[in-house]
């Protein structure tokens, strides 16, 4: 199952947008973590033929993200080789990605004004990039929710991401890390930020690895003849 997620958002008008665009294209779970605004008239009015959503909204704070085996940002900011956190994909990866997955998966859209923090970014698994004008990158949340349920979609992934092979877990993923961060502990590094380093880049490749459930079991197998 995919959710749309908004964090904090500011605009009611955005919300019903972002309904609308959920219709659209065929999704309905819509969650708002800590809203700034209430969802009247305004965001009824832009939702249109979408009401259905917008009475089944979940408002939530972060704690509920922990519900979600895959957390997947959205940023208008590129990142460098150096800036392991906000190396992104790009829409249609994310498509190839979560295609015949099962599992709940979240896309996070920030604020309107800011985006998601350095913090929420760091929560994500990995992180999408909607290529835009460098000179104006930052898209009405709207338009980006768009774009992204656009690219999924477009290959029918809404059905057949219930059909076939099951996504390792959060629960699974996290016992990974812990393996690795059990090994990273055995070696010796120069800094203790090449070894923040290290942590923070394999949490990212396990997070766009996308591993089945038996994929992530054998990956465990190996991890633990190395501890």
């Amino acid at each position: 199952m995919i959710s749309v997620v908004l964090i904090e958002p500011e605009n009611q008008g955005n919300i019903g947008a972002v309904a609308r665009a959920m219709k659209n294209f065929g999704f309905s779970d819509l969650i708002l973590i800590n809203p700034k605004c209430r969802i009247g008239k305004e965001a009824k009015n832009r939702a249109k033929h979408s009401q259905e959503i917008l009475n089944k909204i979940k408002i939530k704070n972060k704690d509920y993200l922990k519900n979600f085996d895959y957390l997947i940002g959205t940023t208008a900011r590129l990142g460098t080789d150096y800036n392991i956190p906000r190396s992104p994909l790009y829409p249609d990866e994310l498509q190839k990605k979560l295609i015949n997955k099962k599992g709940k998966f979240a896309i996070l859209f920030g604020r309107e004004g800011k985006g998601l923090t350095n913090e929420e970014i760091l929560m994500c698994d990995f992180i999408v990039h909607i290529p835009s004008n460098k000179k104006y990158s930052t898209l009405n949340v709207s338009h980006a929710v768009s774009i992204i349920l656009y690219e999924l979609k477009k290959s029918g992934i809404k059905k057949e991401i219930k059909e076939r092979f099951i996504a390792a877990s959060k629960k699974e993923k996290e016992q990974i890390l812990r393996m690795v961060n059990q090994i990273l502990d055995k070696m010796e590094f120069a800094t203790k930020e090449k070894r923040e380093t290290q942590e923070k880049s394999w949490k990212r490749i396990i997070g766009k690895a996308m591993m089945t459930k038996r994929e992530a079991y054998a990956l465990m197998g190996f991890l633990r003849k190395l501890l």
